[in-house]
């Protein structure tokens, strides 16, 4: 009797895991709708769009493991799908979108779009990505999370510029940055700085990214927070 339960369940597991995959792809739908948005300049959608996409992206890895994705659905690899849809979001929107704004001369936001366009897609193929204890290796190329503070504090264009640039060689220099979901040493205060910035995040976006003083504080204080994080990392120099 037992095992004829087992032989039902397995329809509905494999029905789950798929779902799953198509919670994760659907993540590049959305990314679609942030790039449409871009292009008509329209940022808060932007922003909104991609605010959804992150959250979809910070979801599906849980419900993957719930869900045995890597067993039940092996026919697709998740960690590909996963990879492909955030190039999407992560990078290829918050480039558009810089590109489209005014933040720094239309030329200079092309040719820097250019360069961070490679340099992501070399360091998403790097194998060398994450450490043994699941945080990144360089700057883990969260250009939506840089748009928006360079959407929402409206820098001087060469400050803009400069910021990309040193971002981009971030992505190779022998430094790391927390996982914030996956990453196991401080993760009491590390989600709670990551739930002040989504905090901060959201009303930024709902007030057309143009936030009041305590929204600013917010997601400069979240940002500090993550910045010095490394340095409480044990053996924060040494390869894994």
């Amino acid at each position: 009797m037992s095992v004829v339960k087992e032989k039902n369940r397995v329809p509905v597991r494999r029905a789950a895991a798929f779902s799953v995959h198509v919670l994760t792809a659907s993540g590049g739908a959305v990314a679609v709708l942030a790039l449409y948005a871009a292009i008509e300049r329209d940022f808060t959608a932007t922003f909104a769009w991609l605010g959804l996409a992150i959250f979809i992206d910070g979801v599906d890895g849980t419900l993957a493991r719930a869900a045995r994705v890597t067993e039940v659905a092996a026919t697709i690899n998740g960690v590909i799908l996963d990879l492909v849809v955030d190039f999407l979001s992560y990078v290829l929107v918050p480039v558009v979108a810089i590109w489209r704004s005014d933040l720094l001369s239309t030329p200079l936001a092309f040719w820097i779009g250019l360069a961070v366009i490679v340099a992501s897609a070399l360091y998403f193929a790097d194998t060398r990505m994450k450490t043994a204890d699941n945080w990144f290796r360089g700057f883990p190329a969260l250009w939506n999370v840089l748009a928006l503070y360079l959407f929402v504090f409206r820098l001087p264009g060469q400050v803009n510029a400069a910021i990309l640039i040193v971002a981009t060689a971030l992505m190779f220099a022998p430094i790391v940055f927390v996982h914030p979901m996956r990453v196991e040493k401080m993760r009491g205060p590390t989600l709670a700085a990551t739930l002040l910035w989504a905090a901060c995040a959201v009303l930024a976006v709902w007030r057309d990214l143009a936030p009041g003083f305590w929204v600013k504080a917010g997601l400069i204080l979240s940002a500090v927070y993550f910045f010095a994080l490394p340095l409480q990392r044990h053996s924060f120099w040494a390869e894994e």
